[in-house]
């Protein structure tokens, strides 16, 4: 008898997708709404913006907002097209380089020692390789506090540098704990030859480990990263003189400060009828849609790339087969 290639609909089933679809729908627009809102803002004239009933586009369309506030705030000399450019303006202290550096640095340093960890823990015949990993597992529940810590940090000299956003958090017990499970599940042969072959442990994981390992590492790498962008209370505290304020740092004196930033660019271009009338027509409204979308546009263009693994990732170690 052949079999039917299709399944026959139901009026319960339609009605159940109907609404699955509608929800969905629904979920997206409150989800997406207000990052283009925000949007809409900040690419509208700032005086016209206070004025509200600012929806789905602008009425006066101006990247007015954007130019002062990356001006202002010291961003601007590190925006390039070339990845040589923005190497190179990381080194004059400007926000946006002390933000890539941090990123950069912070993402590859963490990936390579917490999957080396991963990797001893995994090792059988190392005898506290179980242990070990239980001690790092402790770690997720119980931490000093934030007062001793700081204390701490303080008496080793990592305040006031640029060490302290990437040396504290070099070793992850979460990440570390995704990583072993992903190269349990590798074939234990390949590490067994190349021990016969005379390769040390460290050419194991950099050579065969490490390369097999690009899935887990992009996906863990995004979370990270993400992490390391968005991050400011750390700068807060750890970083009171402002010499190696981030990105993010620079956004929330926009947003406290806004009137006076204005007044400030006001001032600066005095000398100019015509940008002295560009700054008037900036307001606190637009320039905190700015800046925010300024910060949050970076994330939004390279997480897509990395979906695919983000997606792999957060399933590693879900399923024992």
């Amino acid at each position: 008898m052949k079999q039917a290639s299709y399944i026959k609909r139901t009026v319960p089933g339609t009605v159940f997708d109907v609404i699955n679809v509608v929800l969905l729908l629904v979920l997206s627009f409150i989800m997406i709404y207000p990052f283009w809102n925000q949007l809409v803002i900040s690419l509208n004239d700032g005086i016209d913006a206070q004025r509200g009933g600012l929806y789905f586009w602008p009425r006066i369309f101006t990247f007015g907002n954007y130019s002062y506030i990356l001006k202002t705030s010291g961003m601007l000399s590190a925006l390039g097209w070339s990845v040589a450019r923005v190497v190179v303006e990381c080194g004059k202290h400007t926000a946006l380089g002390w933000s890539v550096a941090r990123v950069v640095v912070g993402t590859l340093t963490k990936l390579v020692a917490t999957g080396f960890l991963a990797y001893v823990t995994t090792v059988k015949f190392f005898s506290f390789h179980k242990p070990l990993r239980r001690l790092f597992l402790i770690t997720m529940y119980v931490s000093g506090g934030m007062i001793p810590i700081y204390l701490w940090y303080m008496k080793i000299g990592l305040t006031e540098s640029f060490t302290v956003y990437w040396l504290p958090t070099l070793l992850s017990a979460y990440e570390m704990m995704i990583i072993a499970s992903y190269i349990e599940g590798l074939p234990e042969a390949m590490s067994e030859s190349a021990r016969i072959d005379g390769a040390n442990e460290i050419t194991i994981f950099v050579k065969i480990i490490m390369p097999l390992c690009i899935p887990v590492f992009a996906a863990l790498g995004v979370m990270v990263a993400v992490g390391h962008w968005n991050s400011w209370f750390d700068v807060l505290i750890y970083n009171p003189s402002g010499e190696y304020d981030t990105l993010q740092i620079s956004l929330r004196n926009i947003l406290i400060e806004s009137d006076k930033i204005k007044k400030l660019m006001q001032d600066a271009t005095a000398g100019s009828a015509a940008a002295k009338n560009a700054a008037s027509r900036i307001s606190t409204t637009s320039m905190r849609a700015a800046t925010t979308m300024i910060v949050t546009i970076p994330i939004v263009c390279v997480y897509p790339f990395f979906q695919k693994y983000f997606v792999k990732g957060i399933s590693i170690g879900a399923v024992k087969g």
